[in-house]
Parts: structure tokens; sequence; C-alpha cells
């Protein structure tokens, strides 16, 4: 087996258009497969599907699975997927630092501010 870079690693573990944002979503409550929908309009059912797999299998989020009917599903961040999460505060701290006239704080980090 091949060794990995560390960085290269964590960034292949976060590639794709949505997953950052799915993880800032899931930093604030467990949610459902719709709630994820209407939070992040703009991304496809069948992305979702993929991305929430994707984070599953590498163990940055976790699926529960309620026993009722019709059955529940609850999305939320696992141990690894919350430490991953304080990483992009930091990184946030960071870009403010930048003299950048281009950057501009989002949405994502209004949100997450009180976090900091």
């Amino acid at each position: 087996m091949s060794k990995k870079c560390p960085i290269e690693y964590t960034i292949s573990l976060i590639s794709g258009k949505w997953k950052i944002m799915l993880i800032k979503e899931l930093s604030k409550e467990p949610m459902r497969y719709g709630e994820l929908l209407k939070e992040i309009p703009i991304i496809s059912p069948k992305v979702l599907v993929q991305h929430l797999r994707e984070l599953e299998k590498d163990k940055l989020i976790k699926r529960e699975i309620f026993p009722e009917i019709p059955p529940r599903v609850e999305y939320s961040l696992s141990d690894k997927g919350r430490s991953l999460y304080n990483i992009f505060l930091e990184l946030r701290k960071w870009g403010l630092t930048e003299d950048n006239e281009e950057l501009v704080e989002c949405n994502f980090c209004k949100k997450c501010q009180i976090l900091l």
C-alpha cells in the first residue's frame, strides 16, 4: 500500500462541491435528508446522497436509523467530523487576517461566528 501525504488525504476527504457545506450544516445539529435539501436547496438530490455516503464511508458523519414507522434517518457529525469542522473555523480565522479586498464574510462565517 502506498503512503499518502496527510494534507492531500485530508483534502481528498472534503473534495466535492458540497461536502464542506454539509459538514457546516451538520455541525449545528443532527439533520434528516429533507432538512439538508432545504438548507442547501441548490444541491441536487443525487449529489446529496452521493456526498452523504462518501462522508459516512470516511467516518466524518454518522447515519442513525430509528426503528419507527415510517423509518427516520438522521445524519450527524462524528467526532472525526467535528474535529475537521474545528479546522474549518481556524481556516476562517486565518482567511480573515488576509489583506485582500476580494474576501468577504459569507453566510457560513456569520452563522458559525458564535462558535469562535
